[in-house]
C-alpha cells in the first residue's frame, strides 16, 4: 500500500456479497467467487452471500436487510449494471443511499478504459453509503470484480490507507480519522 498510515492496525470488516443474475447458481457464480476470494485474502470476513434475480424490489429487500444489521459494514454487488432491460441494480440501490460516492463509478470506468476500451461506457457502476454501510456495485464479470476490488475498493476498506478511507466511517470505534494529507 503506497499511502499507509504508520502505527495503525488493520481492522477486518464484515462484508456481504450479492450477485445479481437470473441464471447463475453458487456453482456457476465466478463473480461472487472472485469477490469472496478477494475479501477473504485481504483479511476481511464474509458475513453473507446471496444470488438474486435482477428484480428492483428483491434487490432492495436484500440490501435493506444487510444495511439494517450492525454486523455488516460493507455490501458488494456484482451484476445488473449494464443497459439491458434486465439491468436494474442502480435503480434498486440509488434510493437506499444516504450519500452517493460519485467518484467510485468515475474511477472504475477510467481504470476499465485501459482494460476493455470504450465498452466501459456501458458500465453503470455505482456506490453509496446507507446507514453507515458502504455499498459498491460493479459489473457482473469476474474481471470487472477483480478490477473494482484491486484498483479501488481494497484500499478504501483498509484503515491504514491515507489520507482517508471508509473504515473510519463504518466502524464507530476507529479513532484514526482523516487528517491532513501530509
Amino acid at each position: 500500500m503506497g499511502h499507509a498510515k504508520k502505527d495503525v492496525q488493520f481492522q477486518p470488516l464484515n462484508i456481504a456479497v450479492l450477485t445479481v443474475s437470473d441464471t447463475r447458481t453458487l456453482e456457476t457464480d465466478g463473480s461472487g467467487d472472485t469477490l469472496q476470494r478477494c475479501l477473504l485474502d485481504s483479511g476481511h470476513r464474509l458475513s453473507d452471500r446471496q444470488i438474486r434475480p435482477d428484480d428492483i424490489y428483491e434487490l432492495r429487500a436484500v440490501v435493506s436487510d444487510w444495511i439494517a444489521r450492525e454486523n455488516v459494514q460493507v455490501v458488494l454487488v456484482t451484476g445488473g449494471t449494464g443497459f439491458t432491460v434486465r439491468d436494474n441494480t442502480p435503480e434498486a440501490l440509488l434510493p437506499l443511499f444516504d450519500k452517493v460516492i460519485e467518484g467510485y463509478g468515475e474511477l472504475f470506468r477510467q481504470i476499465s478504459l485501459a482494460e476493455i476500451g470504450t465498452s466501459t461506457i456501458q458500465s453503470r457502476a455505482v456506490a453509496g453509503v446507507a446507514n453507515r454501510t458502504v455499498i459498491f456495485a460493479m459489473p457482473g464479470s469476474p474481471g470487472a470484480c477483480r478490477t473494482a476490488w484491486e484498483k479501488v475498493i481494497c484500499e478504501q476498506l483498509d484503515v491504514r490507507h491515507r489520507p482517508c478511507n471508509f473504515v473510519e466511517m463504518v466502524l464507530p470505534d476507529v479513532s484514526s480519522a482523516c487528517g491532513s494529507r501530509s
